[in-house]
């Protein structure tokens, strides 16, 4: 599913920053920990990074230096000048077919496909969706994470927006943090789900198995809206709609109401279900943020994959 980058998530590969960042406090970060709201804002370094930052005087907050602990009360200027990183692992541009929906001088929106990874890590250290945006847009290696501002899991396909400079990048984190981008998603699930319903379950990490996450207690706040387009028997095809955006969270939530999506092998508990496919049946559809520099809203759309529509018509002719 679609994720944020959180402050908790330590990325395998962080680029050195080339130049100064800035942002202001939305409103619907007011309140929390200063470092809290820089990993927000700054999606692009760990939450510990910026701690080190913000001690080392680094970080500027309306021009004064504060600690990690200070609250913010939205509204506020902030300013970071971060240290060139030492022993940087530096990933490298490989060219690879990109199926780009739109692109301008700030975004790139691609349709992502099964398989792809968004960005290197253990085991994956390159064949990345980063590794073909730095021979796309060799310029975004000006930009953390190559402008990579929110992320799809391996096998699930669609809409992924890439901020091409840092003034883009900075204000689609303000608009992820303050919940104003919208993301639609299709989902096949197992199961015969109500018409339409909000999933509010706070999802952290699984105690039994680290891999996984799940509802838990002490998790952070996460919110699914859903609705059933269409029933084929015991499956269903949903449209979901995430307003926060945690990690695994519509698979998570999904499985949590006993309607876990087909083909998830991670979420699936017990006997193999039917229909059988390869990977989840997940697909992010649908696409909606203000634009960055205009200030219009702007949106997109991506029909279901191959695999997806032909096991929905297989499903829809009693397959």
């Amino acid at each position: 599913m679609g994720e944020n980058y959180t402050a908790e998530e330590e990325s395998e590969w962080e680029e050195a920053p080339l130049a100064p960042l800035s942002a202001v406090v939305p409103p619907g970060l007011a309140g929390v920990r200063m470092d809290l709201a820089l990993a927000k804002l700054f999606p692009g370094y760990s939450r510990n990074r910026l701690q080190v930052w913000l001690k080392s005087g680094h970080v500027l907050v309306d021009g004064k230096h504060l600690e990690g602990s200070a609250k913010t009360i939205g509204g506020e200027k902030i300013e970071l000048t971060a240290p060139p990183a030492a022993d940087v692992a530096t990933p490298r541009a490989q060219r690879m077919a990109l199926a780009i929906v739109f692109e301008d001088a700030d975004l790139i929106v691609i349709d992502k496909p099964v398989g792809l990874i968004v960005h290197p890590g253990a085991g994956n250290p390159d064949g990345t969706l980063l590794n073909g945006l730095l021979a796309h847009a060799p310029a975004l290696r000006q930009v953390p994470r190559a402008g990579i501002v929110h992320r799809l899991d391996k096998d699930t396909s669609g809409l992924l927006v890439v901020a091409k400079n840092l003034t883009a990048q900075a204000r689609l984190a303000a608009q992820l943090a303050a919940r104003t981008v919208k993301r639609s998603y299709l989902a096949l699930v197992h199961g015969e789900p109500p018409v339409r319903g909000t999933i509010d379950a706070p999802i952290g990490r699984d105690p039994r198995v680290r891999t996984r996450m799940a509802v838990t207690a002490g998790g952070k706040e996460a919110r699914t809206h859903y609705k059933v387009l269409e029933r084929f028997g015991k499956v269903a095809l949903l449209e979901c709609r995430l307003e926060t955006g945690r990690t695994h969270q519509i698979r998570v939530h999904l499985q949590h109401i006993k309607c876990p999506i087909v083909g998830d092998t991670v979420y699936v508990r017990g006997a193999r279900r039917v229909p059988a496919f390869p990977r989840q049946a997940l697909h992010a559809a649908a696409l909606e943020l203000i634009h960055p520099r205009s200030g219009k809203p702007r949106s997109w759309s991506a029909p279901l994959p191959g695999d997806m529509a032909r096991l929905v018509e297989e499903l829809r002719h009693g397959g």
